[in-house]
């Protein structure tokens, strides 16, 4: 049997990411009555600080589950069987909230997009512009693909959405971007925001949550699909915490520390330090790639990168899976896979959350090292690349 490598995994998954250990410590404590003052206080305090991520002043409802828990969430007060919404195709996690809108039986229209290069955007202008009886009643987006590293500029939807004249909503998913990526719900005239735990918040995965404009909350009211833990009418009736059931208590403890270290470091410079992560990791795959038979960025779009996940496709004909289990078995570094259609075509790093330089730099010379023992073609150096660019 083979030993079980030594010292601390590094952990560039994109998603779940890493735990902070000052958010571990906050979470290694008694539990407390849910409905007592203590805890009230430090659920109000945590509404309070994500509304300010969210850059939001308007509603917040939080819920005991995955990403996906406020995806259905989101579609079950909203919309009724029947009803139509245009969903922004992205990748992977877009063709996921497709299906679950199909299986609550809401019709799905698909703005087509390559995924390598990104939605155009006047074409959801075009088909907002074309629907006279508003039958379209949302226009739905991933605001960061986590399977193909994509980001997709939310304000210039809005913006089609606004010179269509389309009473339409406009829902986002930022659980990729969330606290790593810079987002304004208000000002970006966002009706939804999707957003999960387990990532640019650096808890672990069971919490999610959803921001709610006032006039989505208005629009839900008039909802006919069947909800009982995610409705929000019910939720708004459980004053003063607003959630159903028992509450997450020690997910309240790491979400209240998560919040003071975001606060800490400011936003902006969390938005920075992604930014420089995200750069010289790219810095690195652009050489690894450089004589066109190595491993190449996957987005072809550079206006399009995302700042907390960069998606890597492998030269053709090469598989990804073995030097990822290379990477996990042998050096202890844990790299993200290719989804759906991509599975094995690509391999995905992960750089949110709790990073510096040192754990970047770690990952990407052990990505080359996994990639020597595994036999993939690169071009060595881009380690040094990545340097270059965080020193600059």
């Amino acid at each position: 049997m083979n030993a079980k490598p030594r010292g601390r995994q590094f952990f560039n998954n994109p998603g779940p990411t890493n735990i902070p250990d000052r958010i571990l410590r906050a979470m290694d404590r008694p539990v407390i009555d849910f409905m007592s003052e203590e805890f009230v206080a430090i659920h109000h305090a945590c509404h309070n600080g994500v509304k300010r991520v969210l850059k939001t002043d308007q509603n917040l409802f939080m819920y005991s589950s995955t990403g996906h828990g406020a995806w259905e969430a989101a579609l079950a007060n909203l919309f009724s069987p029947g009803e139509t919404v245009l969903m922004v195709e992205t990748g992977y996690f877009s063709e996921s909230w497709t299906e679950m809108a199909n299986h609550l039986e809401i019709k799905v229209e698909t703005i087509p997009a390559d995924q390598r290069k990104g939605a155009d955007i006047a074409r959801i202008a075009e088909r907002l512009a074309a629907d006279k009886e508003h039958k379209i009643k949302a226009v739905l987006t991933v605001h960061n693909e986590t399977a193909t590293g994509m980001v997709l500029p939310l304000s210039e939807v809005r913006r089609a959405i606004d010179e269509a004249k389309h009473p339409a909503l406009l829902l986002s998913d930022t659980i990729s971007s969330l606290a790593s990526m810079e987002y304004k719900m208000d000002a970006w005239g966002i009706d939804l925001t999707v957003g999960g735990s387990q990532k640019g918040l650096m808890l672990p995965t069971g919490m999610s949550l959803t921001g709610v404009s006032n006039k989505a909350l208005e629009v839900s009211r008039k909802s006919k699909t069947p909800r009982h833990y995610w409705s929000w009418e019910m939720m708004t009736g459980r004053a003063p915490q607003k959630f159903v059931g028992t509450a997450p208590v020690h997910m309240f403890f790491g979400l209240q520390e998560s919040l003071k270290m975001l606060e800490e470091e400011g936003l902006d410079a969390v938005f920075a330090r992604h930014a420089r992560l995200a750069e010289a990791t790219r810095a690195a795959v652009r050489v690894w790639g450089s004589d066109g038979k190595g491993p190449q960025l996957f987005c072809q779009n550079e206006d399009r990168l995302s700042n907390s996940v960069t998606a890597v496709v492998m030269p053709e004909g090469v598989s990804s899976d073995p030097m990822r289990k290379a990477a996990i078995d042998r050096f202890n570094l844990s790299l993200g896979g290719g989804l759906g259609k991509m599975m094995g075509k690509m391999f995905r790093i992960g750089h949110m959350g709790d990073l510096n330089e040192p754990m970047l730099l770690g990952c990407l010379a052990t990505t080359e090292l996994a990639m020597k023992a595994s036999g993939v073609p690169f071009v060595p150096g881009g380690v040094d690349a990545a340097i270059k660019s965080l020193s600059a």
